[in-house]
């Protein structure tokens, strides 16, 4: 053996010696981790275990790309406290007017203030301690009924001012609401210190992190309190803690109970549009406490297609805040998800113009960005994607808006059905109308409105550029043109009662996909529960246990409303077990309704289940009357009548100025009455007079209360007959039939309400005319069977 080889080997030895102890020592690890990888039960945070909320800080450290992206978006100044760098507005001592409504902006010792008219109808100095927003207006805030032992850490009643700021145009401008063109009276509940804008309940879970209202009802105060004072991290993302310990191991991030400790944003598309939802949605409130990642259906009821707030094809009429407009998109049934066009942090667009659907759409190359496709001047509006499929209006005066729903243009529908349609939304032109009314259409929502008001001057020439652009389409795409049917055609055919309206809305309910969202078959469900209750019934049992929640609530609220108590407590007792708590809610309202709980079909314990999250439900919205108001209803169809009281005066304590609980109370204590006078002695006679005496005094000042309403909302059929039988009940029948046939006027399609106007008018002795209506119900509804004894006594 030669040096050379002797040499070679004795350096090999320490080599080999190291690689085998390496390949030992990896191994050594692999056996170690693998089993720690997979996260053995001994390393698993215990089940139960409820995440905290932990602020944007715990975020910034491990997501700093993210948070600059946060910053300085919608949602980062959706709330802020009142200083030299959130406030945009001029408070250099301004002096405003609108409608007779004076206002003075004006600085104090490095603070904001407002002289204006208080809750008292008399003018002073109010703080402004916060700010909402800042693109493109600005709305300001002020506290009420801070008490001195109240924590720095709650907040009491917040009222947000109605005079705002114009961001881009830098001036003041007064935020009236809907439809209202006259100063607000200080005991209006649209005033600036009324409920409707009231920062606890209207505008707080919305504007805050881990909102929780915490009003306590019989001392009417709140102690309000949120994590963080706008819309950060963990509104979306759900409380982080549990994420945060998980994120502080070196192995093992992920948790074999809990996942990564954070809501599934990207599970699915569902997922993450449910979680946009609770805040982008026209909705009512079922139940508190959403996080993200929670079902929305569970938490909260979406607002129908229903007028005033849709057209009957689902175009946005009212402002909807997206999500029931987007629920009827083909975007939606093909699993877009808000994402894909918004930045999830800043909310800003991914790209611009239209780029951001031609990243999407662009194959083949150029077959939509084109002349060809939409027949306009390149780079001119009606060139750009979003003017044809999301046309935009302006709420909030100067906040523009555009449709989520991504609809074809439709001049067909809109001759039609009267429905818009954005060719017309821009070749429409106020030139060749009177001035006096250019001045009123600032927009084509303008336009629509007047027209279903019934100005035939508007109509007229609202049809006549309909048809224009009817024919330009015609031309355009020639037999290619889509015109085939729409789920409007249904819902217009019901709401004027067409003869082939049940028919109609048999067929689209049938339907599924973004032909007839669920959305639209919801709307054409309850529809036909209006004009063929029988029919609805049959449909509503028919409803398939998977099908949207928002079509399931809608076959539970047409099943509640089964004339039979058995037949409507067996109906109705599958949605009891739903899996959606806004399901489960209503079917628990219709079993509440009289007669139908004690039918034996459903056992007391599911009963009382029931009834109990109903009543949760309501609880939910304790500082509004009308949760009381609800909760009185309840309590008295349930036989608990000194509860009831309780509710009915609790709702009047907590809105003095609301319209209807007077009413409900003074007629449970004229029931009381005669219950009491049933005793036949002197105690229960005295008690039975007091009860009467209340109750006369509640009538008379709910009288006023509902004139204010019904002149403040002069097209609401409901109010106009509520303050007609108030009225009657007063002893002024002349004016009640006045406002009966008002009501009767606005919803012709009412029985009901003819029904009433039928009976005064018998009772006024003016037969030819009763004769008349009764003869009007009775082509309504051939088969009632009351109508037709009605018409037969008046014959």
């Amino acid at each position: 053996m030669n040096s050379a080889t002797v040499r070679h080997k004795s350096s090999s030895r320490p080599k080999l010696l190291i690689g085998s102890l390496l390949a030992f020592g990896l191994l050594l690890l692999l056996g170690l981790l693998i089993p720690f990888s997979r996260a053995g039960q001994w390393r698993a945070l215990p089940k139960g275990v409820q995440s905290q909320y932990v602020g944007r800080s715990s975020c910034i450290g491990c997501h700093p790309g993210q948070a600059s992206l946060f910053q300085d978006s919608h949602h980062d100044k959706a709330m802020e406290l009142a200083t030299e760098q959130s406030v945009l507005a001029d408070f250099n001592d301004v002096s405003l007017e609108h409608l007779g409504s004076k206002a003075r902006m004006f600085r104090r010792d490095s603070k904001f203030f407002v002289h204006t008219e208080g809750p008292d109808g008399k003018d002073q100095d109010f703080e402004i301690r916060y700010v909402f927003g800042f693109d493109p207006l600005q709305q300001f805030m002020v506290e009420f009924d801070r008490s001195p032992e109240m924590p720095s850490s709650e907040l009491p009643r917040i009222q947000v001012l109605r005079w705002s700021w114009d961001t881009n145009q830098k001036k003041w401008f007064h935020l009236d609401p809907p439809d209202v063109a006259s100063r607000l009276s200080p005991h209006d509940p649209l005033h600036w210190t009324g409920q409707a804008q009231r920062w606890n309940s209207m505008c707080a879970d919305c504007h805050s992190t881990n909102l929780q209202k915490n009003f306590d009802v019989k001392a009417n105060a709140y102690h309000t309190t949120f994590s963080e004072i706008d819309v950060s991290c963990e509104t979306c993302h759900g409380p982080g803690s549990i994420h945060v310990q998980l994120a502080s191991r070196w192995i093992g991030r992920k948790d074999p109970n809990y996942g990564y400790g954070l809501a599934k944003l990207k599970d699915s598309a569902e997922n993450q549009i449910q979680t946009c939802a609770p805040c982008h949605a026209r909705r009512g409130l079922v139940a508190a406490g959403f996080q993200g990642g929670d079902n929305y259906y569970d938490h909260f009821s979406e607002s129908l297609l229903t007028p005033g707030i849709y057209f009957a094809d689902g175009q946005v009429q009212d402002e909807d805040y997206i999500h029931g407009s987007f629920l009827q998109s083909k975007m939606y049934h093909k699993g877009i998800r808000c994402t894909d066009c918004h930045d999830p942090h800043s909310a800003k667009l991914k790209h611009n113009g239209n780029q951001l659907c031609t990243s999407c759409h662009q194959h083949p190359t150029a077959k939509y960005d084109s002349v060809a496709h939409h027949f306009h001047k390149p780079d001119s509006p009606g060139a750009q994607c979003v003017n044809c499929h999301m046309p935009s209006t302006t709420y909030m005066a100067v906040d523009p808006r555009r449709d989520h729903s991504l609809r074809l243009p439709r001049p067909d529908l809109s001759l039609r059905l009267g429905t818009p349609n954005a060719c017309t939304g821009c070749h429409i032109d106020s030139s060749k109308l009177p001035e006096e009314k250019r001045v009123k259409l600032t927009q084509y929502l303008d336009w629509m409105n007047a027209a279903q008001a019934g100005d035939e001057v508007i109509q007229a020439e609202l049809t006549r550029v309909d048809r224009w652009c009817d024919e330009a389409c015609d031309k355009w795409y020639g037999e290619k043109r889509f015109k085939e049917d729409h789920f409007a055609s249904a819902i217009t055919a019901a709401r004027k009662n067409e003869p082939e309206a049940v028919e109609k809305l048999t067929q689209w309910l049938k339907l599924r996909g973004a032909s007839s969202p669920a959305i639209a078959r919801a709307t054409m469900l309850e529809e036909l529960g209006r004009i063929s209750p029988d029919k609805a019934i049959r449909v509503a049992k028919e409803v398939d246990g998977d099908d949207h929640p928002i079509v399931r609530r809608s076959a539970a609220i047409v099943l509640g409303q089964t004339a039979d108590p058995g037949m409507r407590a067996q109906s109705v007792a599958p949605y009891l077990d739903d899996p959606s708590r806004s399901v489960r809610v209503e079917a628990a309202r219709g079993l509440a309704t009289t007669g139908s709980i004690g039918s034996g079909v459903v056992s007391r314990a599911k009963i009382d289940n029931a009834i109990d999250e109903l009543r949760k439900s309501m609880l939910a919205s304790s500082e509004q009357s009308g949760a009381h108001l609800g909760l009185g209803i309840l309590d008295e169809q349930l036989g608990r009548f000194a509860s009831a009281r309780s509710h009915y005066e609790d709702a009047i304590r907590i809105e003095p100025n609301a319209a209807g609980p007077r009413s409900n109370l003074a007629v449970l204590l004229e029931s009381m009455a005669e219950r009491a006078e049933a005793g036949g002695n002197n105690e229960s006679t005295r008690a039975a007079a007091q009860l009467r005496a209340e109750a006369t005094r509640l009538k008379k000042e709910e009288l006023p209360l509902l004139e204010r309403d019904a002149g403040l909302l002069p097209d609401s059929a409901e109010l106009q007959h509520r303050f007609g039988l108030a009225l009657y009940l007063d002893g002024n029948s002349e004016r009640a039939l006045e406002q009966l046939q008002r009501s009767v006027k606005l919803a012709s399609d009412r029985i009901d309400y003819r029904m009433t106007m039928v009976l005064l008018l018998q009772k006024l002795n003016r037969i030819d005319e009763a004769r008349a209506e009764a003869k009007k119900m009775a082509e309504l509804a051939p088969a009632n069977q009351e109508i037709q004894a009605i018409l037969k006594s008046l014959q």
